[in-house]
């Protein structure tokens, strides 16, 4: 006799459903990694800009010049402000994820814990049914050589 167990469909979808929050928490550490990214790209341009201002500032470039790479320069401090701010934000939701991943790991674990007891509650039986016909044809036998 094989074990099947009730409600083994259950566990599926608890299984299915932690794979699916581990996919959601790997989506948002991306993000959060691309957010990254780009901001250390916003400041490796700033720093172009600045030096450019410089290089225009020794070389006595006109006015006009230095207030151009001055005005994209602070452009550059808006888009890195913005961008710290989409940081946090993403790090919001990859802690998020990662409470929602602890969640469905732990229905997980609650029922592959439940279908491991009653596999072993269903093997502990077969063990005591084998033993009980054991017992019978021992008896059995131990009858008929009697007579």
């Amino acid at each position: 006799m094989k074990f099947q167990y009730a409600f083994q469909k259950i566990v599926d979808l608890k299984s299915n459903e932690k794979t699916q929050a581990e996919w959601m928490l790997s989506s948002a550490i991306g993000k959060l990694q691309a957010e990254e990214k780009s901001l250390n790209e916003l400041y490796r341009l700033r720093e172009q800009m600045y030096a450019a201002e410089q290089e225009a500032v020794t070389r006595c470039a006109a006015i006009a010049e230095i207030r151009n790479i001055q005005s994209y320069a602070q452009y550059l401090e808006e888009c890195i402000e913005r961008k710290r701010n989409d940081i946090r934000l993403a790090h919001v939701n990859v802690t998020k994820k990662q409470e929602i991943l602890s969640e469905k790991m732990l229905d997980e674990k609650v029922w592959l814990k439940a279908r491991d007891k009653s596999h072993e509650k269903f093997r502990h039986e077969s063990l005591l049914r084998e033993q009980n016909e054991l017992d019978e044809l021992a008896t059995v036998r131990f009858a008929i050589k009697a007579r």
